[in-house]
């Protein structure tokens, strides 16, 4: 007997987070995508260095949320896992689109988007599929989709979106083969216009680098 695997369609709810007001004076909207065990209200943290006038920031929140370290007292969450991963993008970005229709972002601001670690491939796979004109993308120690192509991103016009490409020289999950690998991704998807940054560290957020991406 077959145990067929069927689908449905739902509505669902989600939080997500802004931090400083959306105002004339706003210059910057930051879209961030968290890493992998992280809440969007704890991540938001490292980006307190930026011009609270100028910078608002939308954080969305990663839907699976589960106990870490099976403490059952703090908890994480992750945005997609090998499982069903078609579906869970779909969903996500759906849920992206929700957060930004709700956020109503003028024309006149710069759009920043900025994704770490696992946050890196929401970020990408909603860039190459919405085709958003980004002032800043920011991948911050995380792996572009192996299904992304050079296609994808023929839309960009890199005099007027920068990639810079972030990382720490002892970061545990980027080996010399796996950076390697990445390193002819980005110069095939972005052209050769990709920034790399490095610092001494691994894999962690680095504030003091945030707050100097936009000078």
């Amino acid at each position: 007997m077959s145990n067929p695997e069927k689908t449905v369609t739902y509505s669902t709810e989600n939080t997500y987070l802004t931090k400083n007001e959306l105002a004339p004076k706003t210059k910057n909207v930051w879209l961030i995508f968290h890493g992998i065990g992280y809440l969007s209200r704890y991540f938001v943290k490292y980006f307190e260095g930026l011009d609270t006038e100028e910078n608002y920031l939308i954080v969305p929140q990663a839907p699976s949320k589960y106990y870490l370290k099976n403490e059952y007292k703090y908890v994480g969450a992750s945005w997609l896992t090998k499982e069903n991963t078609a579906i869970e993008v779909n969903n996500v970005l759906n849920y992206i689109d929700a957060v930004l229709e709700a956020e109503h972002i003028p024309e006149r601001v710069n759009l920043i988007l900025f994704g770490f670690s696992q946050g890196v491939s929401v970020a990408t796979r909603w860039l190459a599929g919405k085709k958003f004109r980004c002032k800043l993308v920011v991948l911050y120690a995380g792996g572009i989709p192996n299904e992304l192509t050079a296609s994808d991103f023929n839309f960009l016009d890199f005099t007027a979106t920068q990639i810079k490409i972030i990382y720490g020289d002892q970061d545990e999950f980027l080996t010399p083969e796996r950076l390697k690998g990445e390193k002819v991704k980005i110069d095939e998807l972005f052209q050769d216009q990709a920034e790399i940054i490095t610092f001494k560290g691994g894999h962690e957020v680095k504030p003091e680098i945030i707050a100097k991406l936009l000078e």
